[in-house]
């Protein structure tokens, strides 16, 4: 090696999950699934942040914690607050959260992370960014508070990804 070039060592960042849970069939509680749709839309990720719609789908979501450094968590929070209202929950805040269920799919995601702690899986940050539901009825569309505050919540992540170093390119520019 020549004495001039530097010995510096390129570290690979970390792999980001974002995760979007819930059920679009009843109304917010799909929130998350719609907001990782949002952001596929709208974005280009660097190709160590994967974003999931994981739906429903509980500890079979497992699988997808190998080798994540972050996870990011995006779905309805039952946190008192007005409708409408994002909150972001990380560190102690988290377990809280996830022993208030608002929904089924939340048992499997408080038992997910359960389970990627006892197996090592567990991402070493873990941040939920929520929204306040209107409302949990039947239906495929989100109510118009929680629609209204959509790009707040899409903002919300992109801003939490930023704190993360990661600077997703707009889906209509080049790059990432």
């Amino acid at each position: 090696m020549n004495p001039t070039q530097s010995t510096e060592l390129v570290q690979t960042p970390p792999r980001i999950l974002v995760l979007g849970v819930g059920n679009i069939l009843l109304q917010d509680e799909g929130v998350g699934v719609h907001v990782v749709r949002r952001l596929e839309e709208q974005f280009r990720f660097p190709e160590h942040v994967e974003l999931l719609d994981g739906a429903t789908a509980g500890l079979e979501l497992l699988p997808y914690f190998d080798g994540v450094g972050r996870l990011l968590v995006v779905d309805v929070v039952d946190a008192g607050k007005p409708p409408g209202t994002i909150v972001r929950l990380d560190g102690e805040e988290l377990p809280a959260f996830f022993s208030v269920k608002i929904s089924p799919h939340q048992l499997g995601l408080s038992d997910l992370l359960a389970v990627a702690e006892l197996t090592g899986k567990r991402p070493a940050e873990t941040v939920a960014i929520g929204i306040q539901p209107a409302s949990l009825e039947t239906g495929l569309e989100l109510s118009p508070v929680v629609a209204d505050h959509l790009a707040d919540i899409v903002a919300a992540v992109i801003e939490q990804l930023a704190a993360w170093d990661v600077q997703p390119t707009p889906a209509g520019e080049r790059g990432a």
